[in-house]
């Protein structure tokens, strides 16, 4: 009995000191690498629904509209009108930020994401803008923002909008 007692707790020693089981890595411990990216939608469709429309929300809050009747400051007004100006700057941001995600990415790569960070960080500083209300940095930061898209564009020509799709604004 006492030999039987030895060999079991050699037993369980030496099994100790083996491979131990592999255990499944915490959820917290997966990495942005591993995330499953959605980027189904044709880069053309992300900057017609998405870039687009969100950088002309930001833009219709920048500027003055001269007429011949008289000049107008597009500036918000209301709380309603700056919310949207700031939810532009912040699509903005968020989409630029889409841009440099697996399956969207142009080569050389290193320019794209030069040139989608560039209009990210430009978007931020407009959406900070926003939120302090200063029109006058608004208008400068609007233009650099417009500079920077032109500026991507120039190097990766965007594809010209199908037949059916309406045209977009014009700033």
């Amino acid at each position: 009995m006492r030999f039987a007692f030895i060999t079991i707790a050699v037993a369980c020693v030496l099994a100790s000191c083996g491979p131990q089981p592999k255990t499944a890595a915490a959820p917290e411990a997966k990495t942005a690498a591993a995330a499953p990216f959605n980027t189904h939608i044709p880069l053309e469709e992300v900057m017609a629904h998405v870039m687009d429309p969100a950088a002309y929300a930001f833009w219709a809050g920048t500027g003055t509209s001269y007429t011949a009747d008289a000049d107008t400051d597009l500036s918000p007004k209301t709380e309603a009108e700056w919310k949207r100006v700031e939810d532009g700057a912040a699509m903005v941001v968020l989409g630029a930020n889409s841009l440099m995600l697996p399956g969207y990415a142009r080569e050389p790569m290193a320019d794209w994401d030069r040139y989608a960070a560039k209009v990210a960080e430009v978007a931020e500083r407009a959406k900070a803008a926003v939120e302090h209300k200063d029109t006058t940095a608004m208008r400068t930061i609007g233009d650099e923002l417009d500079a920077a898209c032109e500026a991507c564009h120039t190097q990766f020509s965007p594809s010209p909008a199908p037949a059916s799709a309406p045209a977009s604004p014009t700033r």
